[in-house]
């Protein structure tokens, strides 16, 4: 039985029309189970959000193209994840999670459908691999042109950072590293994720602020400062993305159409909202023209 609750049925329209080629650049595909079980040493047990459900939120917001994230519920076996590429018709990349034995076939063949990065969590409660994988990996994946996919939080960024800047691959942090919102701008695990615009090979996802915000209440306000920052420090460098069908929420779960219209809010200028949405994910992920 599911242990997490489902995605709104239900979401707020877009504000206004996106740009095209827009990117959803942070998602997760779940079975369906019956025919893409989940894995045995799953840490949790999702209701099913399928290749087409998801198509259909994208196309009620304006999303023409996206980034599938490989779910800890699925571990290494990629195959929802790889069969909805194959559905995507190259409007959508992915993001794997991938044994230290990976061999180059492997990742070739990936590569080839449209795998993009392979992602570490450094979260207690989603841990896969751990540093020492990750500086295993990374060094194979580089001559792909991949990128390493972070998965951080407030315990683990300070750490982390430091080792992410000696990589031979670009990083990614999701959901603007997990700090508490409830410590504000002035927090020094955000003060350091915002150093990141010095780093060419950073970025940095605004996605997740139900997962920041102190108290789990939509529309996560106390989140919304932290975003504005990121738009003022580094806006060449950030991706957008709703993190549908929001697995593990601890509070009210999110509507994607409020998340998107959040940003559009915070972000009224349309030539940087073109390069959130459009150009920045055009580059970092290699959609085709």
């Amino acid at each position: 039985m599911p242990d997490c609750a489902p995605p709104l049925a239900q979401i707020t329209p877009a504000s206004q029309a996106l740009p095209a080629q827009a990117c959803d650049s942070h998602f997760h595909i779940f079975g369906p189970a019956d025919v893409f079980p989940y894995a045995a040493d799953r840490p949790y047990t999702p209701p099913d959000a399928s290749f087409e459900q998801m198509r259909h939120m994208h196309q009620q917001l304006g999303f023409s193209r996206g980034v599938i994230v490989q779910p800890g519920c699925h571990g290494y076996d990629m195959s929802a994840t790889l069969d909805a590429l194959d559905k995507g018709a190259g409007q959508y990349r992915a993001i794997a999670l991938v044994r230290p034995t990976v061999n180059e076939r492997e990742l070739e063949d990936m590569d080839s459908r449209g795998v993009r990065g392979v992602r570490y969590n450094f979260v207690a409660h989603l841990a896969n691999g751990g540093w020492d994988e990750l500086a295993q990996v990374a060094p194979r994946i580089a001559a792909l042109g991949w990128h390493v996919c972070i998965h951080s939080d407030q315990a683990s960024l300070m750490d982390l950072l430091p080792r992410l800047k000696r990589l031979p691959v670009p990083f990614v942090i999701d959901h603007m590293g997990r700090v508490a919102a409830s410590q504000g701008v002035a927090n020094d695990a955000f003060q350091a994720l915002l150093a990141l615009r010095d780093h060419p090979n950073a970025w940095v996802k605004i996605s997740g602020l139900d997962r920041v915000s102190s108290h789990g209440k939509r529309p996560f306000a106390d989140a919304e400062p932290l975003v504005a920052a990121l738009l003022e420090a580094m806006p060449e460098r950030l991706l957008w993305g709703t993190d549908w069908p929001h697995p593990n929420v601890a509070g009210d779960m999110p509507d994607d159409g409020e998340l998107l219209n959040t940003f559009l809010r915070l972000c009224p200028d349309r030539a940087m909202q073109h390069q959130i949405l459009v150009d920045n994910p055009h580059t970092l992920y290699r959609f085709g023209s």
